[in-house]
């Protein structure tokens, strides 16, 4: 900035912001809002870039921090995302400083939380088998100026977007903690003009699961915003997918309410188009993908072809094809062959609660694949519980 008045990174009109005006106008609206979800350097520490390209089989070697921001201006300057989810520090980089989103129709966003449950760095972590408990590193003033005090005309310089995150895990004293901590993040975002989506993530370590996790989720979705009025509620829920009926009846239940998806793990790029496709057609009208994102041979194609068919331009399976072309035409090798890519895969059913491990043929939509039982946990060891919690934790955040 260097003496110089810096811009505001809204004076473009985001299509954020023109799709939601329309969603809240319309029912029948087919628009739908692509994130991508850039900010796992706030979960997963060196990991958190991805594999780089020359990683090798036998070693653990991935992108820099450099890397990863060098792919985020990419896909800024694509423009094909409504969203781009970053770390504060990341944000401070790439909007603060360099003004990236000042002439771009994508709007900049930063995680506003890191509750215990996305404390995934390192080999053998504990705190995912430990029940959530909330924790925010980033401040709403460093997220919209860098500093820890913002004067009023500063508030815009960053983003003034934020990802806040609960977990809900069916237990009082925890749940309450986790409630108290978003209330004074909603009281202090409304005061500062500060706007938020709202990530709901299945329960990471319950003494005594649910037996509907789906249901589950949604019911302390709905009542939780129950007593928030207009102005401090969230612009897009971001919750796992339990598939139609559950999807159907959250998105349902009340129209003010605009549900998004999470991508979770990679999974097969079926797997990601099939995931985004299904859900809107029950209902969602916001994905936010990182690691489907993140994991594609070729970030920007992987992105047109997610942006073809969440605007219903081409079908999953259509997609997939037409991506290896993509591939095909720059030379890239893919991970999996065509063949392989149109499979179902454990990564995407774990969403809708199944736990088969074995590869599923392309679906039908007259035969949808049917969801596995429900663990008996009256027979479960404690630690069989946490183990089994644990592993479809996994199964999510990847």
């Amino acid at each position: 900035m260097r003496g110089k008045k810096p811009k505001n990174n809204r004076r473009m009109e985001k299509t954020l912001d023109k799709k939601l005006a329309r969603i809240a106008a319309d029912a029948a609206c087919r628009d739908f809002i692509l994130a991508d979800a850039k900010d796992a350097d706030m979960a997963f520490g060196l990991a958190a870039p991805g594999r780089s390209p020359e990683h090798y089989a036998d070693e653990a070697r991935f992108r820099t921090l450099d890397e990863y921001r060098q792919l985020i201006r990419e896909i800024v300057r694509q423009g094909l995302v409504d969203v781009m989810l970053t770390s504060a520090s990341t944000n401070e980089a790439i909007a603060i400083r360099e003004r990236l989103f000042d002439d771009s129709p994508v709007t900049p966003a930063v995680r506003a939380n890191d509750a215990t449950d996305i404390w995934l760095a390192g080999v053998g972590g504990e705190y995912p088998r430990q029940p959530s408990r909330p924790f925010r590193t980033a401040t709403i003033d460093h997220i919209q100026c860098g500093k820890a005090e913002c004067a009023p005309e500063e508030r815009r310089l960053g983003a003034d977007l934020g990802l806040y995150s609960v977990t809900f895990n069916n237990d009082a004293e925890a749940d309450h903690r986790t409630l108290e901590a978003y209330k004074a993040f909603r009281i202090e975002a409304e005061r500062k003009g500060f706007r938020h989506f709202l990530e709901v993530f299945d329960p990471n370590a319950p003494a005594n699961p649910p037996a509907d996790v789906g249901r589950f989720v949604a019911d302390h979705i709905v009542r939780a915003l129950a007593g928030v009025t207009s102005r401090g509620r969230p612009l897009f829920l971001k919750i796992v997918y339990h598939g139609p009926a559950a999807m159907e009846a959250l998105a349902r239940y009340d129209r003010s309410l605009v549900v998004g998806i999470l991508g979770g793990s990679a999974g097969t790029t079926f797997d990601a188009f099939h995931m985004l496709w299904e859900a809107k057609k029950y209902g969602a009208r916001v994905a936010l993908y990182g690691r489907k994102i993140n994991n594609a041979e070729h970030q920007l194609s992987f992105i047109e072809h997610l942006r073809s068919v969440a605007d219903d331009q081409i079908e999953p399976a259509e997609a997939v094809k037409s991506y290896h072309g993509a591939l095909q035409r720059l030379g890239i090798r893919p991970r999996r062959s065509l063949a392989d890519d149109l499979q179902r895969t454990e990564t995407a059913a774990s969403y809708a609660g199944r736990t088969s491990s074995t590869r599923k043929p392309l679906p039908s939509r007259r035969a949808p694949v049917q969801p596995a039982e429900t663990p008996d946990f009256s027979k479960m060891t404690q630690a069989e519980k946490n183990q089994w919690n644990l592993d479809r934790w996994k199964r999510i955040v990847g």
